[in-house]
This record gives structure tokens, sequence and C-alpha cells, in this order.
């Protein structure tokens, strides 16, 4: 079976090609930064697999998704590339592909986003483009998946030849390249082909060909290395840059004739909108009423309303046609309570909120693939340069609203390693998906007129806290050299119809998932010590494991406006994944038939209720999201600290909003 790579910029459609070419579903967003590393699919007709890489600008890796990149080029084995190139962008996105032409692998052109170019008045001859770099090229559109089996067929083929691209450079480079292919000649396993592009990549300080030949070459073999390098810097030619003159100069000549522009002096319409959404006064309102018109649709007009019809589906039609089933083949007791009061009100208690959840990603989907979601990072740029950051730390942090786990992961864009662990630190304060039931619980219960802008005032607070940590982490321990934001701002597009619902589905799929993992055995836990005390089983709640956990964590809650012994055992399991906190107080406080709603209203004033919707934000990180930090931090130290900080933060501002609110309620 063949395997090829599937290589472009940020947001040059990869991913979506990646999806119509393999028919897997994988996270697509209109922004930079969505791919975060190597993802595999089998491509359709059997023909082999497809890896997409993250996108990247440049084969010189300055960031660790950058460098997944290179070490795939170098240390993996592939039969073909399939580069995609943005046809509206054409120039800088050939500066890629013309290194890994250079490379020598046997490639293909996807030219995607054919139909944007033309509505810009940029018209491209890609046949002519084919002949003059020898190279197949197809032209594509990613999104719609027209041209896929165009592609599909290509590859089938495997009429794909490796031609490498020979770029003649300043005659002292040249012979520095010569002489480093030589010096590696039989010592290296890559095939000769690579040996030039080795050589170059070397001179222009490549740290992952620095590694490869370190592991590769022998200490005589790289002192030679080092004196031709040593030579050619003494010669006072700036190496990175003659080299990316020649490459100019190159791409100035492939692109006469190629290129034609018909509406040189019209403004387009991205760049008309762009100057309202993105105004540095007007940019961050309208970007909060955006949020807040989400959220009024959410928990108000549409989500809301699902969600109680769903309610009482599960709480009665449901839970009765359980127990009648039940009772009629007389199963025990112990296990009709385990299955009603454990499994179905926990777990129920969590799918109730699963309408909410789909439309909340709906809307996050739209944002994204619209484009307007690169504007955020653009729009907060200004903001993060304040707070010793940037706006390329802020694009983790939105994909953090889907879930940390990812956001965390998408870290890896970042280029400076300070910036990079103060963003892994700060992300989990993002409000994931798992704390909306908690939210839309409480918020339905003591602020129903209002559950929009209370949702959405916790979702800045996360930011803020988020901004304040990562001024004082970058000002103390983790104090960073200053850098640039630079991010390509999509154009603004219309969602596909087809995008938008395998993007909410499959975000909601993984929700439902979760409550069928550790909700569920998050839930029978719960019941199995809210069922059981030192005395035995079938205790009464208050003198049950559970209860005596719970009431050795109420004393330390007090001063945060929730002291019962129910609050606090529920924050335990929240560290399993934050859904399981609604799961266990619909256990909890509906034993002896209580309604949740009203044990809740009894239990909570809409001030402490507020109190602890903030501490089940900023709290610990769950257990998947600690996993993704010590993957990405490959520290203990970090990750414990990550664990551990939070918590103090979080008890400290649920006090001081219960505290202060008690002087003026």
């Amino acid at each position: 079976m063949l395997n090829y790579c599937l290589i472009g910029n940020p947001n040059v459609g990869k991913t979506s090609l990646f999806n119509a070419l393999t028919g897997n579903y994988e996270y697509v967003g209109n922004w930079s930064g969505v791919t975060v590393e190597k993802k595999v699919g089998n491509l359709k007709q059997n023909i082999g697999t497809m890896v997409d890489l993250p996108g990247i600008y440049d084969l010189l890796p300055i960031s660790k998704d950058e460098t997944v990149v290179t070490n795939f080029l170098i240390h993996d084995q592939f039969d073909g590339v399939l580069n995609i190139v943005d046809a509206a962008q054409i120039k800088r996105n050939l500066l890629l592909t013309i290194q890994m032409l250079e490379y020598g692998a046997p490639m293909i052109i996807g030219l995607n986003m054919m139909d944007v170019a033309l509505n810009r008045g940029i018209k491209v001859d890609y046949q002519l483009l084919m002949r003059k770099l020898k190279t197949p090229i197809l032209p594509i559109i990613a999104r719609s998946g027209k041209g896929t089996n165009e592609v599909l067929d290509a590859l089938k083929s495997h009429d794909i030849k490796a031609r490498p691209l020979i770029i003649r450079y300043d005659q002292v480079i040249e012979s520095s390249i010569e002489r480093i292919s030589k010096t590696i000649q039989n010592k290296v396993r890559l095939n000769p082909i690579h040996f030039r592009f080795l050589s170059i990549q070397y001179l222009l300080d490549n740290k992952a060909v620095i590694d490869y030949f370190n592991q590769q070459l022998s200490n005589e073999d790289l002192n030679v290395l080092n004196q031709i390098k040593t030579e050619l810097v003494q010669s006072d030619i700036n190496i990175k840059q003659s080299i990316q003159n020649s490459r100019n100069s190159y791409l100035d000549t492939l692109l006469s004739g190629v290129v034609t522009y018909t509406k040189e002096n019209q403004t387009p319409l991205t760049d008309k909108v762009d100057k309202l959404l993105t105004h540095r006064i007007f940019g961050i309102p309208i970007f909060l009423f955006v949020m807040w018109l989400i959220f009024q649709t959410t928990f108000t007009w549409i989500g809301t309303p699902l969600s109680d019809m769903l309610d009482g589906f599960i709480g009665g039609t449901v839970t009765d046609f359980t127990k009648s089933i039940m009772q009629q083949v007389h199963v025990m007791p112990f296990l009709q309570d385990l299955i009603t009061d454990g499994i179905i009100a926990g777990v129920g208690g969590v799918l109730v909120f699963v309408p909410q959840i789909l439309v909340l990603f709906f809307f996050i989907s739209l944002l994204e693939d619209s484009g307007y979601m690169a504007r955020i990072a653009v729009i907060m740029d200004r903001v993060m340069e304040v707070f010793g950051l940037n706006g390329k730390s802020f694009i983790p942090m939105i994909i953090g609203f889907g879930c940390n786990v990812p956001g965390i992961m998408a870290a890896r864009s970042i280029e400076e390693e300070k910036e990079r662990m103060t963003t892994i630190l700060i992300a989990p304060f993002m409000s994931c998906s798992a704390r909306l039931p908690v939210y839309a619980l409480f918020a339905g219960v003591f602020f129903k007129e209002n559950q929009a802008t209370i949702v959405l005032s916790l979702y800045v607070i996360g930011i803020v806290v988020a901004l304040i940590v990562s001024y004082i982490l970058s000002k103390t321990i983790l104090k960073n050299d200053s850098s640039v934001f630079i991010v390509e701002l999509p154009p603004y597009r219309l969602p596909a119809v087809k995008t938008l619902w395998r993007s909410t589905w499959e975000k909601g799929k993984g929700f439902v998932k979760k409550a069928g993992t550790f909700i569920f055995g998050g839930s029978v836990v719960i019941w199995l010590l809210n069922y059981a005390g030192p005395g035995g089983f079938g205790v009464d709640i208050d003198h049950s494991f559970l209860s005596i956990i719970g009431g050795v964590i109420a004393p330390l809650l007090l001063p945060l406006g929730f002291s019962s012994w129910q609050a606090g055992a529920t924050l335990i399991p929240g560290f399993l994944a934050k859904e399981v906190v609604v799961s266990a107080m619909a256990i909890i406080y509906a034993v002896d038939d209580n309604a949740l709603i009203h044990t809740i209203r009894e239990q909570f004033t809409p001030l402490s209720a507020y109190s602890f919707m903030l501490f089940i934000l900023l709290y610990i990180p769950c257990l998947s999201t600690v996993a993704a930090i010590r993957k990405e931090t490959t520290s203990w130290k970090w990750t414990i600290f990550a664990m551990t900080y939070p918590i103090a933060i979080a008890y400290l501002l649920s006090m001081l909003v219960y505290q202060i609110g008690q002087q003026f309620i």
C-alpha cells in the first residue's frame, strides 16, 4: 500500500481536502493552526494512506508543529507528496512548493480556492505553470470536494515522478552545497536525490537537519561540515537572505505570464468588512455582542426549550419504562436503584443538556468556517501584548472553548518556548463545553431571565484570569523574549451546510461518547458511595461514604458560600470530567425523590450559585487536560503546577465574589 503526505501553508484547505480524500472527519477551521500534529487516513478506492501534516510556510522550522513536517520528510517513508496551494495567494504559497521540489519527492500540486482567486480578479493559467514546473497541477475546491476525484485518479495512476528542482544560488553557496553533498555521500540513509536539499537546509541552520546529521555522521564528518559553513559565513554573505532572494527571483520568472490581475484597483469585500470587525475600538465589543447573541440563542431561544423536553423524556418516560420492565422481570432492588437513581439519573442528568451543547457547537463552527475566528486573534493581539503574549496564543485559547485538550495541543504552533509554556498553563481557564451543563443548570435555576449574560460573564472571566496569570508568569518564572504575531486572515466565506453539520455532529458525538465513559463510570461510583456507608448498604444519605468525604471538604468551602457536604462531594469527581459534577448532583440531590432543581434552590442562593459556577470554571483541570499538559510539557513539575495553582485562584476569586457580594445583596 502506498503512502502519501499532504503539505501546504496554514489555512489553505489541507484538512478539508484530507477529509474529502479519505472520508474521515478531522477538525476543520477557517484559520491557521488547526492541524497541530500529523493525521493519517486511508484514501478512498483503496489507493493507500494519506498523512495530513501541519501547515507551514517554510521547511525551516521555527515552532514544534513545523518541526513535525521536517522530521517527517527526513525520517518517515512515503511515496509521494500532495502539495495544496492557495490560488489567491499563489506566490507566497509557491515558496514552500519550490522547497518541496528541491527536496525531490514525487509531487502533485492541488491548486485550491480557484473560485476565491477569480472573485478577487486573479487569473491563474495553471496549465502554463504545470509546463514550467514539469509537475502535475490539478485545480480543486477543497471545501466542496470539487476536483478530489481527479486527485484520487492521479494518485491511483502512480504516474508521478521525482523531478528535483535546482535553483542556482550564489556561486560561493553553490560551492558549499556541493562540498556538503560530497561529505554526506554514502553516510546518511536518505536517497542521494535529497542530498542537495539537506545541504541547503544545513546552511540555513535547519535544526531538524542538524540533529539528523548529528545522528548519522561521525565527529570527523561533522567537523568538516562545520568548517564549510564557517568559511561561508566568513565570506560576508548573508546566507538566508541570498537564498531567499534567489528563490524570489525564480518565482518572479516562474509566474511571468501565469498570473494576471483584473481588479487591481478594487478593494476586496473581505477588507471592507475587516475595517469594522477588526476595528481597534469596536472590534472587542462586536466580538462580545456576537458571543452574547450565541449564548442568548443557546440558553433562551432554542437550546433550553429543547433540553426541557429531553429532560421530561428521560426523567419521565425513560425512567418509568425502565422501572416497569425491571419490576416485571423481578430485578433485585439494589440493581433497580443503581440503574434508575445512579445510571439514568447521573448520565441522563448530563445528556439533557445535549441540545444546548449542539446549538453552541453549531454557532462556534459557524464562526470558525466563516473566517471570523481568525479575526478575533488579530483583535486580541493588542490586548495580549500587554500581558506578555501575542495573538497567536489566543488561537489555542479559542480552540479551548470547545475542549481544553486540542487547545493545549494547538500551542505547538507558538515559536517562542516560554510563550508556548505560558499558553499551555493558562489554556485550562478557557470555559470548555464540559462546564456548560453546570452553567446551564445553575443559570437556568437562578438567572432564568439573564442566562446569556451570566454565561458570557464566566467566559470573559476565564479569559481575564488567563491574561492576568500570563502577565505574572511572563514577568517571573517564564519571562520571555518579545515575539511578533503574524497570521494570515482567510477570506470570509459562506459556511457550507455539510461542513457545519459534520463539525457540529462530530463535536456533539464526542460529548455523548464521554457520557458513556467518564460520566457513566463516575455515576456508578458516586451512587455506590452514596448508597453505602460504614453501616453497610442502603444507609441514610447523611451516613454514606459520600457524605463523609463531602463533610471533610465542606468546612473549607464555607467562605465561598456553598458549604454543604453535597456541594463539596460533587467537586471531587469533577476532576474526571466537569460534566460529572452535574451527574453527581443528579444522584445526590435526587435521593428520596426530591426534585433536583427544587433541592438546588434550597442549597444555594443566586450569589452562592454564581460563586459555585466560578469555582467550577477555574479549579483543577480535568484528567484528560492534565494528561495533555504532561504530554506537551514533558515535565511532571509543570504538570503538578498546572493542577494546583488553579485551585488557589478559584478559591480566592470565588471567596471574593461571595464575600463582597454579601455586602451589597
